[in-house]
């Protein structure tokens, strides 16, 4: 996920507006002058942040309705504080000294995204400009591993991103770890992983263990990579269409990970838990699927079950089994891709009648068979989604390359800089 440095505005740091009335008003008579400091410094933030051209502090007084004074100290504060930084000077039209355009930092305030999945496990750390500051992945094979294990070598090799990110001369300020499963409220214990066998385990806790104190922020917690993924996928998304996205994002790892996507808002449900269509059974009598049910997507159109089905070893990649079904004799691979495009097909015309969302992106191992799967995958829509002939559906690839879950894990760490920015300023 690199990015231009000298990006006027992150997008994935966009804050998402409420419905407030002007600063002056925000807050009840008798407030406390602290706390009307911090609701200003929050609106502050936000402009600069949400801003698609860098803004003056003659900018940010008109719109905000703050004098002058008032917005200067807060922009020295936000300075110190390595939130924003100062452009060069541009002359206007007229005459006055030359506006300053403010700008995320960069290089300052990193956040740290890290993954474990079935195959391998990656770390990225990011700053307020969504430039990658360091990276590392390790290929393995965690199916049935031990938690303990896996996420103590995950924590080393996140400490040594960390350690990268410094050097840079970032600051890490909390980390978020992905999993390909269901994750507790509490953010830190993974309740039930079915491709590691993993259950009722505090990965936070393990993931920590033996790292100095700091090394991964004021705060570390767990969420599901599919959800992670998709934030930075419509991130993506939304800075190349120009418009906040509405989508289904669906990704092949060994199993299928996957999010619901609506106006560029991952919506995770009441417990983080929605948009499991990998485990939408298509075919109640079907196969049995590594999470206890029967006939679940997954066993049709999981990486490792696309490889079972088209006769390859299952170490072969996406792009392998692409080139096997466009082959002289690609008669299996072509069947066991036809038959994951109907199992999905049938899987994602339920959730679109049921949400209303009609675009579809693929990422992981769907991406290189994204051309080969869509044909089938469409058939599926036109027959069983009700709004059919009134709807218009694309199903398209994400192209947010790889583990884009430590992206949005990065993202999601940084968030709280922007929600909170009183709390990364220096007290006085």
């Amino acid at each position: 996920m690199q990015r231009n440095p000298g990006d006027a505005r992150p997008d994935f740091l966009r804050p998402q507006r409420r419905d407030r009335p002007p600063h002056h008003e925000a807050l009840r008579p008798g407030a406390r002058q602290e706390t009307l400091r911090e609701a200003n410094l929050l609106l502050i933030t936000e402009e600069i942040f949400a801003s698609a051209q860098p803004l003056s502090r003659a900018d940010l007084s008109i719109r905000t309705g703050m004098t002058r004074s008032t917005v200067s100290r807060l922009v020295d504060d936000l300075l110190t504080a390595g939130i924003v930084r100062e452009g060069s000077p541009m002359v206007g039209p007229t005459r006055g000294r030359p506006a300053v355009p403010l700008t995320p930092a960069r290089k300052t305030l990193a956040g740290l995204g890290v993954e474990v999945n079935v195959d391998f496990m990656a770390a990225r750390a990011l700053d307020l400009t969504g430039s990658v500051l360091a990276e590392a992945m390790v290929q393995g094979d965690f199916r049935g591993s031990e938690p303990e294990a896996v996420l103590r070598d995950a924590g080393r090799l996140a400490a040594q991103v960390a350690q990268q990110g410094v050097s840079a001369g970032a600051r890490v300020i909390g980390t978020v770890l992905a999993l390909p499963g269901l994750v507790a409220a509490d953010e830190r214990s993974l309740l039930f992983a079915p491709n590691l066998g993993w259950q009722d385990v505090d990965v936070v806790e393990q993931f920590t263990a033996g790292i100095p104190e700091g090394t991964f922020g004021q705060a570390v917690s767990a969420a599901n990579e599919a959800k992670l993924a998709a934030l930075a996928v419509a991130q993506e998304l939304t800075e190349a269409d120009g418009e906040e996205q509405t989508f289904l994002y669906v990704s092949a790892q060994r199993g299928i990970g996957s999010a619901v996507v609506i106006d560029g808002v991952v919506e995770a449900g009441p417990h983080g838990w929605a948009g499991e269509l990998g485990h939408i059974s298509v075919e109640p009598a079907g196969p049995e699927c590594g999470c206890g049910s029967n006939g679940c997507l997954e066993v049709y159109a999981g990486k490792r079950a696309l490889l079972r089905a088209a006769g390859l070893d299952p170490s072969a990649s996406a792009a392998e089994l692409a080139a096997a079904a466009e082959g002289a004799e690609g008669e299996q691979a072509q069947e066991a891709i036809r038959r994951a495009g109907w199992a999905m097909g049938v899987a994602f015309s339920g959730a679109m009648n049921v949400l209303d969302v009609h675009e579809i992106v693929l990422g992981g191992a769907f991406g290189p068979l994204a051309d080969l799967l869509r044909p089938c995958i469409e058939e599926e829509l036109q027959r069983r989604v009700l709004a059919a002939q009134w709807a218009q559906f694309r199903v398209r690839e994400s192209g947010t390359g790889l583990a884009p879950a430590t992206s949005g894990g990065a993202l999601r760490a940084l968030r709280a800089v922007v929600d909170a920015p009183q709390d990364w300023v220096p007290r006085a």
